[in-house]
């Protein structure tokens, strides 16, 4: 066989020992991403719990870069110290050293039964979580098929020169072997297959022990630089910068005696491949025992070291949007979420300044509106892009809702915002700058209206966050006291205008507009509450909310046109 065949086919080999690594870590994620979010979420605070979740979340993942994420985020979010993050990280270290035990045993009848259990899972039950976990063992057994033909092509690969004039050069210098592992591993972004490559030249007598060790430690050094590579912003840094970190105290402690080490008659002794997988194993061991009573310390050091950022001046500017959570779906999601809340903050802010436009008769409060709706459009045009880039490597179905209720949430705040700009305080600088400040009746009217919507703006947030039924069924049930009230000013105003001649015209029309404007924004608000009464069965897409005549379009529609024609009638 030919020196350009065995390149390809070695070539071909890592591509899919990779490609089955990757595929079992974005199924596994894709099916139960968001319920395992929530429950690291709720017990990582004990930092030898946390050690113990990295490491069984790396063995079922096959990625220590993926946990890395998913602790980032927590961390970036506030829900999780650093310490018990770094907990976390020292356990996925671990955790990634017990896949590689297990798939360097001969597993060459595993592979098989792996890629049939994993077809039967696909084929047998139309349901996400089973196809994710049929994805995940057809993935397994790629990486099994993969390493067959790593083996086999090794083996023959130890009889050419140009692979043996390789190996010599790295035989002579520890620390080019060191630099160069490192390199390899943040191209593959996977130490697991990095290691077993090694393992595999070191088991056909192509690398002497202290190659093979030093091989290593570049592995576990570069392991830690995808996560840092790709994380923005300080304190997403943090976490996988204090990754790096431990095992650069751990890679300059151990480098200075690999030649004493490799002189050992027990080392000498081993065969070449467990002693790459021993090495890698007792290594993240080592430092995972030694650092766990650290995490404290070097956490206030990674927090001097990374220092928040200040404000951002616009507001409009995404804060949490992190490219790296693109990767991991419900991570993504989290993102997207907090700064859609971000948004509906933003929007009682305005709803606040539009108060203080009617009671004070301020125009300046106008231009804080039309800027605070420039931010919101702007946030809400990053969510939306961050939200299509997080679908295009597939999610699941959960994920999926999850998605259209967030650019539900997004959607409705951004045309509430429009309303209260463009429209509403338009209408009131309309009527200030002819020196005509509203009445007591107008604002004892106006003020109960705005009330209500803060009101529900509060309840539509804690629908998104709870998806309570109750909460949603309150929401919706408001609509009818925005609308008794709407209907009560608006026929005790024109009754006014009966008694009294003089009034201006165009002045009761504004009022008339500025009544509508608010039950168009409260309407925004309430249609949060249908995907919740969706999944209950309460409302369907033909018919609306089954117990809510007034809903009959779909939400984040607009409602202009029907509310103009009861409006006139």
């Amino acid at each position: 066989m030919s020196g350009t065949t065995l390149l390809i086919n070695l070539a071909g080999a890592i591509a899919l020992l990779l490609w089955g690594s990757q595929m079992i870590c974005n199924s596994l994620l894709r099916g139960f991403g968001s319920p395992l979010r929530l429950w690291l979420g709720q017990h990582l605070n004990n930092r030898w719990l946390a050690l113990l979740c990295g490491v069984g979340i790396t063995g079922v993942l096959q990625s220590s870069t993926a946990v890395s994420l998913m602790a980032s985020s927590f961390t970036a979010a506030g829900t999780l110290g650093l310490a018990p993050a770094l907990a976390v990280m020292l356990g996925a270290n671990i955790g990634s050293t017990l896949v590689v035990q297990l798939l360097s045993l001969d597993l060459s009848l595993a592979a098989p039964v792996a890629l049939l259990a994993g077809f039967l899972c696909l084929r047998l039950r139309d349901d996400s979580r089973f196809e994710s976990i049929g994805a995940a063992l057809i993935g397994l057994g790629l990486m099994l098929l993969a390493l067959g033909t790593l083996g086999a092509t090794l083996g023959a690969v130890e009889h050419t020169p140009v692979l043996r004039l390789v190996m010599q050069s790295l035989d002579g210098d520890l620390l080019l072997a060191l630099l160069v592992a490192v390199v390899l591993t943040w191209m593959c972004h996977s130490s697991v297959a990095v290691v077993l490559l090694v393992a595999s030249l070191a088991g056909t007598g192509l690398l002497s022990p202290a190659t093979s060790m030093a091989l290593v430690l570049g592995v576990n050094l570069g392991g830690s630089l995808p996560s840092l590579l790709g994380a923005s912003g300080n304190v997403a840094r943090r976490l996988p910068l204090g990754n790096l970190l431990v095992r650069l105290a751990g890679v300059a402690l151990v480098l200075p005696w690999i030649g004493p080490l490799a002189q050992l008659e027990g080392v000498r002794q081993l065969p070449g491949a467990l002693l790459v997988v021993y090495l890698h194993s007792v290594f993240s061991l080592v430092l995972g025992l030694l650092f766990i009573g650290f995490t404290e310390p070097m956490g206030k050091l990674l927090t001097r070291l990374l220092p928040a950022p200040p404000p951002v001046t616009d507001p409009g500017m995404p804060l949490y949007l992190d490219e790296a959570g693109l990767e991991v779906a419900n991570i993504g999601l989290a993102n997207a979420a907090r700064e859609a809340l971000r948004m509906a903050d933003m929007l009682s802010g305005m709803l606040d300044r539009v108060l203080q436009l009617l009671r004070t008769s301020q125009v300046a409060n106008a231009e804080q509106i039309r800027q605070i709706d420039q931010s919101l459009d702007l946030l809400s045009a990053a969510i939306r892009a961050y939200l299509a880039d997080i679908g295009k490597e597939g999610i699941s179905d959960q994920d999926a809702d999850r998605s259209q209720e967030i650019l539900l949430l997004v959607i409705n705040l951004e045309h509430a915002g429009d309303i209260l700009s463009s429209s509403l305080a338009q209408l009131a600088v309309r009527r200030l700058r002819r020196s005509e400040p509203f009445s007591a009746f107008e604002l004892g009217t106006l003020v109960p209206l705005h009330q209500e919507l803060l009101a529900s703006l509060s309840l539509a947030v804690t629908v998104f966050l709870r998806e309570d039924l109750a909460t949603a069924h309150q929401l919706v049930a408001r609509k009818e006291n925005v609308r008794r009230l709407e209907a009560a000013a608006g026929r005790e105003h024109f009754r006014q205008l009966r008694e009294d001649r003089s009034a201006w015209a165009e002045s009761g029309d504004i009022f008339q507009r500025l009544l509508r404007d608010y039950r168009r924004v409260h309407h925004h608000i309430a249609a949060l509450a249908y995907p919740v009464l969706e999944r209950a069965g309460e409302r369907d897409i033909e018919h609306g909310y089954l117990g809510d005549p007034l809903a009959e379009t779909l939400p984040g529609q607009s409602h202009d046109t029907r509310e103009d024609s009861r409006c006139a009638s």
